[in-house]
This record gives C-alpha cells, structure tokens and sequence, in this order.
C-alpha cells in the first residue's frame, strides 16, 4: 500500500509540474504581430487611366495650388524637387552641381527647308556673351520627346471635330515612338487633363474622341500647365520638351495667367512651343492679331515654330511640318562656366563658323533659360 501510495503521490507531482510548466510556456509565448496596414502607393498612370476632372482656371490666393485631378499628386511632387520623406542630408557635405544645358537647333535655308550635314566644329555657343564648350552633339535628333498636345476647345475654333480630331490622330501616329510619350490637354473654359503621359496610341485616341466644346478660351492658363506637367518629366538621354498648342490666339479668361508667366514658365520647363494658329477668316481686319502674335512670339522665344491654319484640312500638312521639325533638329548640349548663385535669365546664341555657309542660312534655337529651373 506505501509503495503504491507512493507512486500515486508521485504521479501526482509530476502532473502537478507539467501542468505549471505549460502555463509558463502559454505565458511566455509572444504577442501575435499584428501586419501593418500597407502603404498607399499613387497609381501607375501608365497603366491605368487617369480620372478626367475639371481644373480651376487659375491658382488664386486662397488656392495656390491647382485642384485636385491628374496634374497634381506625386508626379508633380516630384517634379518640384521634392526630398523623400525619411531622407536625411549630410550636414557635412558640400555639392557643386553643373547643369548640362540642352539646346535644341534647326538650320534651314530661304524656303524654309531644313539642312543636314553639319559636324560639331561648324557651331560656336556663347552664353550671356560667353563663349561654351560643346560637350553633346547630335546631328540627327534622335533623343526621346515628351509632347503634349494642347487643343483650344473653344466654339471659335473647334469648328470641324472630326478633321481636326483625324488630322490629331495621324501627327500621334507619326510621331510616336517607343521611347517617347504623350499628353493630351483640351482648354476653353478651363484647361484639363485628358490622358497623363503615355506612349499606347489608343489611350490617346480615346482622349481625343472625348473632347468637349466651350466657351471661353483659357490659353495663357493652358500653355502656364502645360509646361508645368512638362517639368515633372525626365530629361534624361537628352530628352526634350515639347508643346503643340492648336488655337486662334484669343485669351479671353479675365482672371488668368498672363502672357509674361505663361512664357517665363514654359522657359523654365525648357519647353518648345509648337502654335497651330487657327484662322476662321484669314483676311478678316477685326480677328485677335495680338492673340496670335503672342502665340508667335512664344513659339520664336522657347525655339519652336507656328504655322497657320486657315481651312481645316490645313491641319494635316501643319502637323507634318512639326513632325519633320523635330526629326530634323540639332542637339547641342553644354556645361554652363558661369558658376555664380544668379538665378536671372541667362541668354543663349548659336552660330554658324565662318566656313559654313552661314549667310544664307537661318538657326532657330531658344533664347535662353533659368539656371534654376527643373
């Protein structure tokens, strides 16, 4: 009877420890980890149609920024120079950045024709007065484009949808290529944003297909961000700037960008401003002759081009003309001497050497830029 008392005593306390280590392990066990709730990431707009939303006319006082829609968020962010949240700077480090300065050029003749052929010894670049060393030179421009297509969708102009919406549709699909990409703007009332960057044709198709006509003619708005957007792309490998802007001229918004900053931030964006100007009534005496001679002197300063369309079956061979243009172009490239901390416009002038036949011919390139722009 001991013994087996014993044993059942002894049965008992092992239980007994058995029991107690277990509810130290239960005890000891962590926590479960509950998984943070993932980032938001912004949408692959290259992926994914943006939403079309309506723009105010102009940022004002009590709304500096642009509305909400596809010209805002993390692209245009970026663009501005940003610094990544959770990025510190070496406090302890001094950088001297040199900004290659791109400069787009066209040699053409008397008609008008471009002229190849020219080698890197045939330019001399000054800058302020200056003289530059040519450190990029591509005779055939092959550099990628970011374009975008800014249509006046006001009842002035938008007179034939269809003709002009083919004749869009044939200068995408002759200018588009594998490393280039798209933005399609319309603009009357207000300026918006039919399809952010992209390089699939039938994304931009669609957006053309949706244009929508009104009343005002909000150019001076359009052209200000157009170049904005133009701003937040790339440029590298050289790419360039691009804006075709199809319209009769006309700034009608009162309360709008004017002139000087629609041209100052085009300059910044180091954009070229191709202008389609629609003329209903060529030889009419009381159309808006300043509407297109600002559009004029916007596409002369920026190193663009402007061409006038006065039937709408015009529309074809003018945006020929701005696809050969492009394909024709120089690329000069330079490292700016003037390491001063002047942030004025910085005047830029290309010519021809002596031994380039250069009195008969004309170079058209941008009349400068901002060293601070982006």
């Amino acid at each position: 009877m001991r013994t087996a008392g014993a044993l059942t005593a002894a049965a008992f306390l092992i239980s007994f420890l058995a029991s107690g280590l277990r509810a130290q392990e239960t005890q000891a066990a962590p926590a479960p980890v509950i998984p943070a709730a993932p980032a938001q990431t912004q949408p692959d707009t290259q992926k994914t149609a943006a939403p079309v939303e309506r723009r105010a006319s102009r940022p004002t006082a009590s709304s500096p920024q642009p509305v909400a829609g596809p010209l805002t968020g993390a692209a245009a962010t970026q663009g501005a120079g940003a610094q990544p949240a959770g990025t510190e700077r070496n406090a302890g480090t001094i950088r001297v950045e040199t900004r290659l300065v791109n400069v787009a050029l066209n040699v053409v003749d008397a008609h008008g024709t471009p002229v190849g052929g020219f080698e890197k010894k045939d330019f001399e670049l000054f800058e302020n007065g200056k003289p530059q060393t040519i450190a990029v030179f591509d005779r055939e421009a092959t550099s990628p484009l970011s374009i975008v297509l800014a249509i006046d969708v006001s009842d002035t102009v938008l007179t034939s949808e269809r003709l002009e919406k083919e004749a869009a549709k044939h200068f995408v699909q002759a200018i588009l290529r594998e490393q280039d990409e798209l933005d399609v703007m319309e603009f009357a009332d207000t300026v918006r944003e039919m399809v952010p960057f992209t390089n699939q044709e039938k994304r931009i198709e669609q957006a053309l297909g949706q244009l929508e006509q009104g009343d005002e003619t909000a150019l001076y708005n359009a052209i200000y961000l157009a170049s904005d957007r133009l701003a937040t792309t790339s440029q590298a490998a050289g790419r360039r700037r691009v804006l075709v802007v199809i319209s009769d001229g006309g700034d009608s918004i009162e309360h709008g960008e004017k002139f000087e900053q629609a041209v100052e931030e085009a300059q910044r964006a180091d954009t070229m401003i191709y202008s389609i100007i629609i003329v209903p009534v060529y030889a009419d005496a009381g159309r808006n002759t300043g509407g297109e001679h600002a559009l004029i002197q916007m596409s002369e300063d920026t190193g663009g081009k402007y061409y006038y369309v006065v039937d709408p079956s015009d529309l074809e061979p003018a945006f020929r003309h701005v696809s050969d243009d492009l394909r024709t172009q120089y690329l000069l490239g330079y490292y700016s001497q003037d390491k001063s901390d002047d942030k004025s416009f910085r005047r830029i002038r290309v010519k021809l050497t002596d031994g380039a036949g250069r009195d008969a011919l004309s170079l058209r390139y941008r009349t400068g830029y901002f060293p601070d722009a982006r």
